[in-house]
């Protein structure tokens, strides 16, 4: 697929994948939409990329949600079965939001707003680093719109219930320093540095071997919602994945005894 709204940049194993739509503050469109299906799907399954990284065109904007402008048009709903079927069906009206299949490393670069959908796209991310003009919020809430893309499953999971439902009822906006000390975000720098510092993250990452840091994710993701002993012995399931890589745990515990750096012949694949 050719992108209108996104750029899909690939550097050694690190892909950058930038909302592009500056004039509408990179507002998510049903095409934007469709596009940012196939990205993330097109990274998902491509065996040489290792990180990825998302962020917003320009340096003000991450991404401001919806495109009102658009849904303002949207047709009435119709048939109930018929919308029930595809909202069902529906792998997410803003992005690949209602997915959890991807267990290779995510970092958001937010760069500026990032305000309903935004938000719910930024929590898509494992590490969010954000510029110190960066900020936050469940705006929808002065449209009277629900937050179907993830917000109200994911924020809960990334700063806690209270604070989770605090934000989901005032619909307040927040900065980047009250984000970082609630746990939105990970690390804040000056403005304009969000994506050169994500960068230099993910190519760190992408160094390491590949190999336990995503069965680690999957683990972690496979987790929510289970009881402690159920959420143990999958914890233990997956080390099997140990045994079943081309690249051998005894690699990295063989260059342990002996001192040295280990090599991976497969990216500890």
């Amino acid at each position: 697929m050719d992108y209108e709204h996104l750029r899909y940049e690939h550097d050694d194993h690190v892909v950058t994948l930038t909302y592009d739509r500056p004039e509408v503050h990179n507002a998510i469109s049903r095409a934007m939409a469709r596009e940012l299906h196939d990205a993330w799907r097109r990274f998902r399954d491509d065996p040489d990329a290792f990180v990825l990284v998302i962020t917003g065109a320009g340096e003000t904007t991450f991404c401001a949600g919806w495109d009102l402008q658009e849904a303002s048009e949207l047709d009435e709903l119709g048939d109930w079965d018929a919308f029930r079927v595809s909202l069902h069906d529906d792998p997410g009206p803003c992005g690949y939001t209602r997915r959890a299949d991807v267990f290779k490393p995510v970092i958001a670069a937010v760069n500026g707003y990032a305000f309903a959908a935004g938000l719910d796209t930024a929590l898509l991310a494992d590490i969010r680093i954000a510029a110190e003009n960066a900020e936050f919020g469940a705006l929808e809430r002065r449209w009277n719109i629900v937050g179907g893309d993830g917000l109200t499953v994911r924020l809960p999971l990334v700063v806690g219930y209270a604070k989770a439902m605090e934000l989901l009822i005032t619909g307040r906006r927040i900065d980047v320093r009250e984000a970082e000390r609630i746990g939105l975000v990970n690390e804040v720098v000056p403005r304009g540095r969000a994506l050169e510092r994500a960068l230099e993250l993910a190519h760190e990452v992408a160094a390491l071997p590949q190999g336990a840091i995503r069965a680690d994710k999957e683990s972690v993701l496979r987790h929510v919602g289970r009881t402690l002993e159920e959420r143990l012995r999958l914890e233990a399931e997956m080390t099997m994945s140990m045994f079943m890589r081309r690249d051998s745990h005894t690699i990295g515990a063989g260059a342990f005894k002996a001192g040295r750096a280990p090599e991976w012949p497969h990216h500890g694949l």
